[in-house]
């Protein structure tokens, strides 16, 4: 395919589309007319020789194929237009707006005490944070970079583990007094255990103690499912049975005495957290500055 200036062009109008969401705000941001949107994807559509978007009175979404020609010239493009201002700039000054996605208890744990000082950091930067406990179409939907627990699922995405995030168990001093503190993982049987449930199966995590070579699981009976794990935890806090949780962000609570962990010796169990971007070839420095700040935060409560 022979390149000019209009296929170029018409990238640029597809991603702000995917980026609006549809072709009148597209329109808005790149200051043309809705038709002339609708024209430069159609022209895009003819020149690639495939369907990109579904269109209905109200919005617009990727096909399969358009999902594809994204995932490989957004981070190009993006990748271009960042090239273009270190060149202008020698400072290298992270700029425009960054999309991300982030797991619930990392976002409120450990990301919102900190993000002030990254968004004074980059006066230049506008952040849309959307925190939820799934992935999703992240090139799909636009985003720059997401932050999640879990082993990857296999995909286009650039996965970088963060850290191994350990898992106590722990209740509180109140309801230790009244139903006594388990001293093997066996003894949780006959027990009020609140469970948190996995948002990609559906179903509870399942309980799991390490200790050295040996692995026991425990099928623990429950009254009580959550799927967000500061709720668990608050419940927990409230002398409603025993939870397990990440350790990070936990120590406070620990240190307060609101919580006290359990079966210490039985916690070497841990559960990976990955940061996930697009593409590995010209990685934004808007994504750079953010998986920077990303690790320091995690160096502060580690």
């Amino acid at each position: 395919m022979a390149f000019d200036g209009r296929l170029l062009s018409g990238i640029g109008v597809m991603v702000a589309v995917v980026e609006a969401g549809n072709f009148v705000r597209a329109a808005d941001a790149l200051g043309l007319t809705a038709s002339g949107v609708s024209r430069a994807v159609a022209r895009l559509e003819a020149r690639v020789g495939a369907r990109l978007f579904d269109r209905t009175p109200r919005a617009v979404s990727l096909t399969d194929e358009g999902r594809r020609f994204y995932a490989q010239v957004a981070p190009l493009l993006q990748g271009m237009e960042d090239a273009a201002g270190e060149v202008g700039d020698a400072g290298g000054q992270v700029r425009g707006r960054l999309r991300v996605i982030a797991d619930p208890w990392f976002a409120r744990l450990v990301l919102a005490p900190r993000l002030a000082d990254f968004m004074k950091a980059h006066p230049d930067l506008a952040l849309d944070l959307s925190v939820r406990d799934t992935l999703g179409d992240m090139i799909g939907e636009g985003f720059d970079v997401a932050v999640r627990f879990g082993e990857p699922e296999p995909s286009r995405l650039i996965g970088r583990k963060l850290l191994d995030a350990r898992i106590i168990t722990c209740a509180s001093p109140v309801y230790l007094a009244m139903r006594g503190t388990p001293r093997h993982p066996a003894e949780l049987e006959g027990h009020e255990c609140l469970l948190f449930r996995d948002p990609v199966t559906g179903r509870p995590f399942p309980w799991e103690f390490r200790r050295g070579s040996e692995v026991v699981e425990v099928k623990v009976g429950s009254r009580l499912v959550m799927n967000d794990l500061a709720t668990t935890l608050t419940v927990c806090a409230a002398g409603f049975g025993i939870a397990q949780s990440f350790e990070l962000g936990v120590a406070p609570k620990l240190a307060r005495g609101e919580l006290v962990q359990i079966l210490d010796d039985w916690a070497e169990e841990v559960f990976p957290l990955y940061a996930f971007h697009p593409s590995r070839n010209l990685v934004p420095a808007k994504v750079g500055a953010f998986l920077t700040f990303v690790k320091g935060c995690l160096e502060a409560v580690v």
